[in-house]
């Protein structure tokens, strides 16, 4: 089996994975209409429950239906719980599978690049409230996360490009090498060549799961894995016009200007990350004013009283931790 070191993260086929990790206990799915669809056969074999697609179906709701159904199937502490979808699936499955019953195994099967190198790993479960992103959630561990890039093959290009901002932050935070590679290499090779794409998963992951694994409940140094979020989150929250990953891109292309304006960051790294999103047809622009987002930012998980932690890169492969008081960040971005 292709393990990524010192994780349960491994890359390759469902097929030839899931018998090895999986044992004869009862196994009871969650997943979503669109695997139901794309994917039926990874599903067929098992109990399942599905629930609906996006952001808004992270919800209360969606919580009370999961676990109604757990008990009319008669679930309990020996089940099994295999997530396979994307990002909010995983979220689903890992907070119903640690509060059912007080905690029942879970393991994921992603089935989009953003999950498969950002949302299905590092133990975070979180649903929304009130449109505000993974306001309540946990802290748990699935057993494993099975990565098959073959499955990515149905993925819309929109959907494909929004894992790759993920994979762009990865590089910014801790991988010129890999940076360097995405910079050589276009969005055709990458959906076409799974060998290739099944590498730069990995060198993502990597960058990740050394991070998660010396601060798994983010009292440090797991703030870093921020970069574009604070921006992107308050775009989710304040525009429907971004997905998650174009959201964080833009993000992303927003804190490296402030940084190179400061001079935190040399101009070169700055236009890079400007150009490599543009290669990837991430937009960069803020599709509301900053006044607007400022306002979202100010509800952000992420703060902590009157300050909040804003991650800004300094080099490719290098960023800060910076914390700055809300009135700072409204006249750093206000300015920009």
């Amino acid at each position: 089996m292709n393990r990524v070191e010192g994780s349960s993260v491994y890359i390759g086929r469902v097929a030839e994975l899931l018998p090895q990790l999986l044992t004869a206990r009862r196994v009871i799915v969650i997943t979503d209409s669109n695997v139901d669809r794309c994917h039926p056969s990874l599903i067929s074999s098992y109990e399942h429950i599905v629930i609906g697609l996006g952001e808004q179906a992270k919800s209360f709701a969606t919580l009370e239906r999961v676990y109604t159904q757990l008990m009319d199937m008669y679930a309990d502490r020996s089940t099994f719980i295999l997530g396979i979808g994307g990002g909010v699936v995983t979220d689903i499955t890992g907070f119903v599978a640690t509060t059912y019953m007080r905690g029942v195994d879970f393991g994921f099967i992603p089935t989009t690049l953003l999950s498969q190198v950002d949302a299905s790993v590092g133990g975070k479960n979180g649903v929304n409230v009130g449109g505000y992103k993974n306001m309540v959630g946990t802290f748990s561990q699935p057993q494993f996360v099975i990565c098959d890039t073959t499955l990515l093959s149905t993925l819309p290009d929109r959907e494909f490009r929004a894992g790759i901002a993920e994979i762009i932050k990865a590089a910014i935070i801790a991988d010129s090498s890999l940076f360097a590679q995405l910079e050589s290499t276009d969005f055709t090779q990458l959906r076409s060549n799974t060998s290739l794409l099944a590498s730069v998963v990995e060198a993502a992951l990597k960058v990740k799961i050394a991070i998660v694994s010396a601060d798994e409940r983010e009292k440090g140094l797991r703030r870093v894995l921020n970069l574009g979020h604070t921006i992107g989150h308050a775009i989710e929250k304040s525009s429907r016009v971004y997905n998650h990953g174009e959201a964080v891109a833009a993000g992303i292309c927003c804190v490296a200007d402030v940084a190179e304006k400061k001079a935190q960051l040399a101009a070169q790294d700055a236009e890079r990350i400007r150009a490599l999103c543009a290669h990837y047809d991430l937009n960069s622009q803020l599709p509301v004013p900053i006044t607007q987002l400022l306002k979202a930012i100010r509800t952000d998980k992420k703060r902590e009283g009157d300050s909040l932690h804003l991650i800004v890169p300094i080099a490719i492969g290098e960023v800060r931790d910076e914390r700055l008081t809300f009135s700072e960040v409204e006249q750093l971005f206000a300015e920009n």
